[in-house]
């Protein structure tokens, strides 16, 4: 009995699940029809394979890459779906796959509403052509969405799966937000509280004490679908969440949308747009801040914007990390002195430990690394050693690129033997048992030579890139012998990250550990 792999996809938002867990109607109707298919055709149904919420160009479907994980494997005979666009829209994925790989596996691919099916050799064409008119389709759609949202964003209505804290969805106009009384008492709160003098940070650990919800965790808990927590203290208020609300234009009526916009239909990845692009559009919902709070608190705001006299982007703004709890540390300053600090630790009794550090500290610690790392360099011993390294780099590669020419000619001489049986087959010179039995071990070979070459292209990638690395890093540190301060360029070029840790009690030692860009 042949076995049977279903495969099901929607890709809308569906307003028919009751919880995120469950399979929207569509889902289920598609389930329960090509189940039926599959008992009416004397199929044993191997696994029911299910991306509900995902688009048709996403690649990164989690039970689609199971599918053909397992279909690679030979675990079944068939890929059974409604229609060619559940499995895919993209043109090159109904080549690579449905064409090329799924033959090459072993695996009939068929689906029912387009009469899809790779058994039928006269077929192909027509799955092309679904193809390319499903790929069509796909960037007429996302042109068409943008062009209506574009539209809908230039005349002031919300766009978005979530309202904004303090807000929620209008049930009778759509795109209208109405004020959430429970949520906005929390945004005056904050608002008049930072009027008052106090600070992000102190209001942040206020709410928390309280057991007052954060955004995130307030959405959960009044049942709206919202991603499960993946951190520690995800559900605690912090500075950045305070900071943002500050500055939010939403609480005085104004809606503000495309600070981030899409790089491509084919992906979810967004970019920061310019200010410029923004669509700002004033007065379209009841405000939460009057107007003369939200003055008072942009003044203030705008007071305390610049710790550092000069104005200027602190030396190691983004770029540290407290080691215990991994949050962005902040910059104060104390009788003169600049410091960097974690602010989790005052946000709430045991969200951090708390990392502390001064910052001309920092750059000593940091300039001390670099210089030893220059003086490694240097050395003769060591030089020596690097250029013996680099010798050897060279030589695997030189032995990587040998071995995938010889696997690339294997591929090759495989393709025209492959046609030669073919030939002997047509010509009656061997039989059609006999054919297929050398063919697919001869498609089994051909598997394995493809994975060595993919092995082999990924050596070579590493190797190249510790060539790079090894010669950047080189010209890198010696850029940088013997500087006395650091500039904001040095550290952008030089670090990635550095995770600063705890202060040894007792000692003056404060554990660092400095991640280079090289």
């Amino acid at each position: 009995m042949e076995k049977v792999a279903i495969y099901c996809r929607l890709s809308e938002e569906d307003r028919d699940k009751k919880q995120e867990t469950d399979d929207s109607n569509s889902i289920q109707n598609q389930k329960a029809m090509l189940v039926e298919y599959s008992i009416q055709h004397g199929w044993e149904v191997y696994d029911i394979y299910s991306d509900d919420n995902y688009a048709g160009s996403n690649r990164n479907r989690p039970e689609f890459n199971r599918l053909l994980d397992d279909a690679k494997a030979h675990k079944f005979d068939i890929v059974l779906c409604k229609s060619q666009s559940r499995f895919t829209r993209e043109m090159v994925l109904v080549e690579k796959y449905i064409n090329d790989l799924f033959p090459l596996w072993g695996v009939r691919f068929i689906s029912l509403v387009d009469n899809a099916d790779t058994a039928n050799k006269g077929n192909k064409k027509s799955r092309q052509i679904n193809g390319l008119v499903n790929e069509w389709y796909l960037e007429d759609m996302s042109e068409n969405i943008r062009a209506v949202l574009t539209n809908r964003r230039k005349n002031g209505f919300h766009i978005g799966a979530f309202a904004l804290y303090g807000y929620q969805k209008d049930p009778e106009q759509k795109g209208h937000l109405i004020i959430d009384e429970e949520a906005a008492a929390i945004v005056r709160e904050v608002f008049t509280l930072f009027s008052q003098g106090y600070g992000k940070t102190a209001i942040a650990r206020m709410l928390n004490e309280r057991g007052v919800p954060n955004p995130t965790e307030y959405k959960r808990q009044h049942g709206l679908r919202y991603q499960q927590p993946k951190r520690k203290n995800s559900t605690l208020w912090k500075y950045f969440a305070i900071s943002d609300m500050l500055t939010n234009e939403i609480y005085i009526g104004n809606m503000v949308q495309g600070k981030y916009g899409s790089v491509s239909y084919k992906t979810k990845q967004n970019k920061p747009r310019p200010k410029d692009d923004w669509y700002r559009v004033e007065g379209t919902h009841e405000a939460i801040i009057d107007r003369d709070l939200w003055d008072r608190v942009q003044r203030i705001v705008a007071s305390r914007a610049k710790p550092f006299d000069v104005g200027t982007v602190g030396l190691f703004a983004r770029k540290v990390r407290c080691a215990h709890c991994g949050y962005t540390m902040r910059s104060s300053k104390n009788h003169g002195k600049h410091y960097l600090q974690c602010s989790n630790r005052h946000v709430a009794k045991d969200a951090c430990i708390g990392s502390f550090i001064a910052v001309d500290k920092l750059e000593k610690i940091v300039i001390q690394e670099l210089n030893a790392l220059s003086q490694r360099y240097l050395d003769q011993d060591e030089l020596e050693r690097s250029i013996e390294f680099d010798q050897n780099l060279a030589q695997q590669k030189a032995s990587c690129l040998k071995s995938r020419s010889k696997l690339q000619k294997q591929l090759e001489d495989s393709s025209d033997y492959l046609l030669t049986l073919y030939k002997d087959k047509v010509r009656g010179i061997i039989g059609e048992k006999e054919y297929l039995s050398m063919a697919d071990n001869l498609s089994k070979e051909r598997e394995r030579t493809e994975d060595q070459i993919k092995e082999a292209n990924r050596r070579l990638e590493e190797l190249e890139a510790q060539m790079l690395a090894g010669d950047q890093r080189k010209e890198l540190i010696l850029r940088y012998t013997h500087v006395e301060h650091l500039t904001r360029e040095m550290v952008e070029i030089l670090i990635d990250y550095i995770a600063v840790g705890k202060r040894v009690p007792g000692t003056r030692d404060v554990p660092i550990e400095i991640h280079w860009n090289f």
